[in-house]
């Protein structure tokens, strides 16, 4: 009987894996777009002196081993909490669920979490926030950390595409304010994608 669910266990996972293969192009657009945002002064964070050399961002390269699609607990009896930020600004979130997976042979663990005051805009009442800090924070990326946007999952799994990983404002400008990864969000493996560390 164990046999015939690890099974059917195993037919289930690679069907699901069949279907969201990772996406390459979808890397590309979301690097095209970030391009463009930065190179507009009407969203780009970038300072007036940055912004006039501004060509394109640094990425590392593409690789499809920093997409991984994560086990996804939901955590719903967690209380709201104040999340430090590079001001004095400290936005309410509250932790919604966990990601656990493995990379580079290691089970990993992340903290997913939803902004209080988004989640009552019907425009980003699905958005999860991930932010995080690698083994490469402060050398080839950002110190202060990266973040990565995700949907409110419908199924107990979550895709994670590191590849997609982008800086805080911050990172750019002082000007701004930054959600702080908390320390249960910084892994002790190098994410060698996403944006790389601005200069």
């Amino acid at each position: 009987m164990k046999k015939v669910i690890l099974f059917l266990f195993l037919v289930i996972s690679t069907c699901f894996f069949a279907q969201v293969p990772f996406d390459k192009n979808s890397v590309l657009n979301f690097q095209k777009k970030l391009n463009a945002s930065y190179a507009d002064k009407r969203t780009s964070p970038l300072t007036t002196k940055d912004l006039k050399s501004f060509k394109k961002l640094d990425f590392f390269p593409s690789d499809k081993q920093f997409f991984v699609i994560a086990q996804f607990i939901r955590t719903p009896k967690e209380q709201p909490f104040e999340m430090p930020t590079s001001t004095k600004r400290k936005p309410m979130y509250i932790k919604y669920g966990e990601a656990h997976f493995v990379l580079k042979g290691k089970k990993l663990k992340l903290n997913v979490y939803r902004n209080l005051e988004f989640s009552n805009n019907p425009s980003y009442k699905d958005n999860l926030f991930l932010p995080f800090t690698d083994l490469t924070s402060g050398v080839e990326s950002y110190g202060g950390g990266r973040y990565i946007d995700l949907k409110i999952p419908s199924e107990n799994t979550i895709m994670i595409d590191f590849n997609k990983a982008y800086n805080p404002y911050c990172a750019y400008n002082q000007e701004y304010s930054c959600p702080i990864p908390p320390e249960e969000n910084d892994l002790k493996v190098k994410i060698y994608a996403g944006v790389k560390k601005f200069h």
